[in-house]
C-alpha cells in the first residue's frame, strides 16, 4: 500500500469513529459547538445536564435513552444532553448546580424551564407531550432476557447444548434495579446466538433453585457452560463490555456490545495457512490448492463447518471470477450493510465480508 494510500486510511478510521460514537445511542450529544444549532431553533427541546460519575445520573441513563429512543423520529422535539465536566460554560451558562439537571427549551427560546417531575421515561415522555404539544407514547421493547421460574429452570439451564448466564435478584434489590437495562443490552446482544441464553431468576419468588445453587445474595450471577452444569460463579465485572468479553471468551462467540459480529467472526484459523497460499499462488496452482481447502473443511464440525463452507464458495468465485473479485465484493457488501437490513441478514453479510477480507 502506498505511503498516501495508508494515510487516507488511517484517516478514515479516524473518522469513523468519531462517526460511530457520535451516534452511539437515540440521545443528541450537545457541546458548545452544537448547542445554539439544535436547541431553539425549529423545534422545542428536552436536555440531560449530567456529569459521567455522578450516580443518579447513571440511574437515569437507561430512562432518558428509551425516551430518546421514543422521540427519535419525532420532527417537533429533540431529546438531548450535556457532558458538564466537558463543557463547564455552557453547564454554568444554564445554571446548572447539581446533577443531573434536566431542562425543557421551548421551540425557538433559549430560556430554559427546569423538570421537577419523576426520573422514569413515562414521566418524562409526559411532560415533553405536554410542553411540547405531542402525543408519543413509551416504546416498549419485548425483553430478550430469558425469565426463569421453578418449573422451567431445569429446561433452561441444564440443556447440555446451551452456555446459559443466570442472574439470581430480588425485586427490591437496588443493585439489582441497577444492573437490569445492563443485562438486557447483554441479552438484546446475543440474542441471535443459537447456543448463548442470557436468562434471570426472581430469587425472592422461587427460592429452591437460588437456595440448590448457594445463592445469598443479590444479584448473583453463575455461568452454566455446556460442559459445567454445576455452575460457575461469575466475578467479572458488571458493564456491558465486561460481560460481552466474558461470553466471547467461554462461548467462542464474536459480537460487540450491540449485538453485531466482529472482524474476527467466523474465521477458522486451520483454514488460514491455506488462504495465504491460495491468495499467492498462480492461476493454475490455485487449483490445486482449493482441492486442499475442501478436504480441510470437510474435516470442520459445528459452527466451524459452516464457516467452512463461505471459506470454499469464495475460493471458488476467485477461481472463476479472477483475482479482483474478493476486493468488489467486499465493498458491495459495505454498501448493503450501511443499509437497513434485518440483524441475521447483517450477521450473513459480516461473515462473508471477514472471509473475503483473507483472499485480497
Amino acid at each position: 500500500m502506498k505511503k498516501m494510500d495508508q494515510i487516507w486510511v488511517f484517516a478514515f478510521g479516524i473518522l469513523a469513529v468519531l462517526l460511530s460514537s457520535a451516534v452511539a445511542d437515540d440521545v443528541v450529544v450537545l457541546s458548545e459547538d452544537n448547542f445554539e444549532k439544535e436547541v431553539g431553533q425549529d423545534r422545542g427541546a428536552l436536555v440531560e445536564f449530567y456529569a459521567p460519575w455522578c450516580g443518579h445520573c447513571k440511574k437515569l441513563a437507561p430512562e432518558y435513552e428509551k425516551l430518546g429512543t421514543t422521540f427519535k423520529k419525532s420532527k417537533s422535539v429533540l431529546i438531548g444532553k450535556v457532558d458538564c465536566d466537558e463543557h463547564k460554560s455552557l453547564c454554568s451558562k444554564y445554571g446548572v448546580s447539581g446533577y443531573p439537571t434536566i431542562q425543557w427549551f421551548a421551540k425557538g427560546s433559549l430560556e430554559p424551564k427546569k423538570y421537577e417531575g419523576p426520573r422514569t421515561a413515562e414521566s418524562l415522555a409526559e411532560f415533553v407531550n405536554t410542553e411540547g404539544g405531542t402525543n408519543i407514547k413509551i416504546a416498549t421493547v419485548p425483553s430478550s432476557v430469558v425469565e426463569l421460574t421453578a418449573y422451567n429452570f431445569d429446561e433452561v439451564v441444564l440443556d447440555e447444548t446451551k452456555d446459559v448466564l443466570v442472574e439470581f435478584y430480588a425485586p427490591w434489590c437496588g443493585h439489582c434495579k441497577n444492573l437490569a437495562p445492563t443485562y438486557e443490552k447483554v441479552a438484546t446482544a446475543f440474542k441471535l446466538e443459537e447456543d448463548v441464553v442470557i436468562a434471570n431468576l426472581d430469587a425472592d419468588k422461587y427460592k429452591d433453585p437460588a437456595e440448590k445453587y448457594d445463592v445469598s445474595g443479590f444479584p448473583t450471577l453463575k455461568f452454566f457452560p455446556k460442559n459445567n452444569k454445576g455452575g460457575e460463579e461469575y466475578e467479572g465485572g458488571r458493564d456491558l463490555e465486561d460481560f460481552v468479553n466474558f461470553i466471547n471468551e467461554k462461548s467462542g462467540t464474536n459480537r460487540d456490545g450491540k449485538g453485531q459480529l466482529t472482524s474476527k467472526a467466523g474465521i477458522v484459523s486451520s483454514l488460514d495457512a491455506l488462504v495465504k497460499e491460495f491468495v499467492a499462488a498462480s492461476d493454475e496452482e490455485k487449483k490445486v490448492v482449493f482441492s486442499k481447502i475442501e478436504d480441510e473443511v470437510e474435516k470442520l464440525k459445528d459452527s466451524t463447518a459452516r464457516y467452512g463452507k463461505i471459506y470454499l464458495k469464495v475460493a471458488k468465485n476467485c477461481l472463476e471470477k479472477g483475482a479482483g473479485y474478493a476486493k468488489k465484493e467486499i465493498e458491495r457488501l459495505e454498501r448493503m450493510l450501511e443499509k437497513s437490513i434485518s440483524p441475521a441478514k447483517a450477521d450473513e453479510f459480516t461473515l462473508k465480508k471477514n472471509t473475503l477480507s483473507l483472499f485480497v
